[in-house]
């Protein structure tokens, strides 16, 4: 018995993966059907987040 051939390959889980950050996405979805959304993140949330990663790289001796 043969396999079916992969809907969604890991190859493109990481392209899309790679573009939702670049484009500063808030999420990425793989569903069953091998469809790949790609949600953007609301601007006062992405605004928060950038705020935080900017606060933790601050370094105090």
């Amino acid at each position: 018995m043969s396999r079916t051939p992969a809907r969604v390959t890991q190859a493109d889980v990481a392209r899309a993966i790679r573009a939702a950050q670049q484009c500063g996405a808030g999420a990425v979805k793989i569903l069953q059907d091998g469809t790949i959304l790609i949600e953007p993140q609301p601007a006062k949330q992405r605004e928060q987040v950038e705020k935080e990663v900017a606060e933790r790289r601050r370094i105090v001796l």
